[in-house]
C-alpha cells in the first residue's frame, strides 16, 4: 500500500507532499474529507506499534480538553483519534509495510527514501 493521511488545509502537510513527489501509485487521504476508519487505525496501528505513536499532542482540542493533565491508555487514544481528525499526527506516509508519522525532517527524509 501506498498512502498518506493528511490534512488538505494544512500548509505544512502541503508542503511535504509537494516535497515527497509522490508517484502516481500513491492514494490521499484528507481525513477531514474522509475520516479514517476503525480498520485504517487499527492498520495504521499495527505499523506504528501503539496509537499512542500516532497520536497529536500539540491538537488544539488536546490543550482545550486538558488531556495532559489525564491518565491516557491505548483505548483513548484510539478513540480520541476517531473521534477528530486533529488527534491524529500527520502526515501519516505508509510505504508498502513502513509507516512514517509526523512531519520532523527526520521522518520526512526517511519516508522520501522508502518511496523513492
Amino acid at each position: 500500500m501506498k498512502k498518506i493521511y493528511h490534512l488538505g488545509s494544512c500548509s505544512t502537510c502541503i508542503r511535504i507532499i509537494k516535497e515527497l513527489d509522490l508517484p502516481s501509485d500513491f492514494v490521499l487521504q484528507d481525513i477531514k474529507k474522509e475520516s479514517i476508519s476503525a480498520d485504517q487505525l487499527d492498520e495504521m496501528k499495527t505499523l506504528a506499534g501503539s496509537y499512542e505513536a500516532l497520536f497529536s499532542k500539540r491538537a488544539q482540542l488536546y490543550k482545550q480538553r486538558d488531556l495532559k493533565n489525564q491518565n491516557l491508555g491505548e483505548k483513548d487514544f484510539k478513540n480520541l483519534i476517531l473521534e477528530h481528525y486533529t488527534f491524529l499526527k500527520r502526515p501519516v506516509t505508509i510505504v508498502d509495510n513502513q509507516i512514517f508519522v509526523g512531519n520532523s525532517k527526520k521522518t520526512v527524509e526517511e519516508s522520501k527514501n522508502a518511496i523513492h
